[in-house]
């Protein structure tokens, strides 16, 4: 059999067409190698292991009374999720549940949720995976020869088309892919807000609901205090009557009454105004609904309180762990704007049929298809270089945010951690004064009655059992509202 001489053109032909697919292939490899944008690491937790520079007392002192109570704080104690269930008000308890659900500002935080999640589907599904789009058209149009060059009468006819296109960007330079992990991070932003706005709602409520409950408190002392006065005035003006006392006893103890009772109406005002942010804070108008009438005595403090180490704080915060995701979200956002700089490849792919007349659209001869490969590069765009620097910046804007972000929620720690300690002290001090303030009082009133002492006495002593009582008051509520404090600072 006689051999064919081999063909040095075809096997040239071969290997320039090897060669050159190693060559596209090498670039696609070195382009997708180009992925812009460093990939996010999450900042190291902070390398402190204590909140404030001296020791931390594990013990409060306590003092009279069951908001008086010795607190201990225990780290490493999990912190409930339902933190306000600790003061053991069902009240509260039912207020801040049904806020959770009525509130607009939590519905606001929700929606924003949602929002953040459909764009990151919108985005994924519309860029990530392959478009494809179908298409029936007609048209009616008239050409003349003379566009070809060409003599004749102008032409009418009808085309018909029916076509089925996909195209998809290959994303080389990891734009698309950056753009998805940016909108990602969105979605854990929004999440962590919303957690943050429950937090917030909820210590605000606690908060209003123990302001609340100290201003009838301290209205109830009030009337008490007027109670006595109003009973003094009346013995001034007997004794006044039986010539023991001066008419000016009599109109001084009035002034003092009057005092006090003007004191009463702010008191009022201020209780009215706390109902009325309650029903708010409850997703209430305050005139469509009556809120829970507060007392100190609806609380109990809580014997023990969590204390968790500053490393694991950062987890536990939601503002802490935004901070984190908004920092994830700028990075990946650079690395938006350097695929911009970077070429763009795009393949498209369409089939169809075309013909004269719909009968024939299906018919042999009408099928038509199109194979398009581009490869675009950004020449000269002289924007393109600041936007990514602009992106860098507001990187750089995030990170001094989480520093930031996490230094106040030390702080906000180390400050309740104090005021635990301090106030339970200043309680147990002002607890004696008001014992002591009390009993002088009842002694010098009885010496009033006796004739053994004078108005002016009596007057100085009760504006002291007065102030000293409201302090009291005060302290008591400072107690609850720096357990709420030190639960809101543990992240809840």
């Amino acid at each position: 059999m006689k051999r064919e001489p081999p063909n040095h053109k075809n096997a040239k032909d071969v290997f320039r067409h090897r060669l050159n697919l190693l060559a596209a292939s090498l670039v696609i490899t070195g382009l997708a190698g180009c992925t812009a944008g460093p990939e996010f690491v999450k900042p190291a937790r902070p390398d402190i292991h204590r909140y404030t520079t001296g020791a931390v007392v594990t013990q409060t002192v306590s003092a009279p009374g069951e908001l008086g109570r010795a607190q201990t704080i225990v780290q490493g104690m999990p912190v409930q999720t339902q933190w306000w269930r600790t003061f053991q008000s069902d009240e509260l308890s039912t207020l801040i549940e049904s806020a959770f659900t009525n509130s607009p500002t939590l519905a606001s935080a929700q929606a924003r949720l949602r929002e953040s999640q459909e764009l990151l589907a919108a985005y994924s599904g519309s860029m990530q995976l392959p478009q494809v789009q179908a298409s029936l058209g007609a048209q009616r149009q008239q050409s003349s020869p003379a566009s070809q060059g060409l003599q004749g009468d102008s032409r009418q006819f009808s085309l018909y088309n029916a076509s089925v296109g996909v195209s998809y960007n290959l994303d080389i330079a990891g734009g698309i892919r950056s753009q998805v992990q940016a909108l990602s991070a969105r979605v854990d932003l929004r999440a962590y807000e919303l957690q943050a706005a429950q937090l917030t709602l909820a210590g605000n409520i606690a908060t209003t609901a123990i302001t609340r409950a100290r201003l009838a408190s301290q209205y109830a002392a009030t009337e008490q205090i007027l109670k006595a006065q109003n009973e003094q005035v009346r013995l001034a003006y007997q004794r006044i009557r039986l010539g023991n006392a001066s008419p000016d006893e009599a109109l001084s103890l009035t002034a003092q009454a009057q005092q006090t009772r003007a004191e009463l109406p702010f008191l009022q005002k201020q209780i009215q105004q706390a109902d009325h942010l309650l029903a708010v804070l409850a997703g209430q108008a305050p005139g469509t609904t009556s809120m829970p009438t507060f007392t100190l005595s609806d609380f109990k403090l809580p014997g023990e309180l969590p204390l968790v180490v500053p490393s694991e704080l950062v987890k536990r915060r939601p503002d802490i762990q935004s901070s984190i995701a908004l920092m994830q979200a700028a990075n990946a956002e650079y690395g938006v704007a350097l695929a911009r700089l970077y070429p763009q490849l795009t393949i498209s792919a369409s089939t169809g049929t075309q013909a004269l007349s719909t009968g024939a659209l299906f018919g042999p001869g009408s099928a038509v298809w199109a194979l398009l490969a581009q490869l675009a590069q950004p020449v000269f765009n002289a924007g393109l270089p600041a936007e990514s620097r602009a992106a860098l910046a507001a990187f750089d804007a995030a990170a001094a945010n989480y520093q930031n972000v996490v230094l106040q929620s030390l702080r906000e720690v180390a400050d309740s951690l104090r005021a635990i300690e301090n106030d339970a002290q200043a309680l147990a001090a002002i607890a004696s004064a008001d014992a002591a303030a009390r009993g002088s009082m009842r002694s010098t009133e009885r010496q009033f009655e006796l004739g053994a002492a004078s108005s002016l006495e009596l007057l100085v002593i009760q504006q002291q059992a007065q102030r000293i009582r409201i302090q009291y008051v005060s302290a008591q509520a400072q107690r609850l509202t720096d357990s709420v404090a030190l639960y809101l600072a543990m992240g809840g």
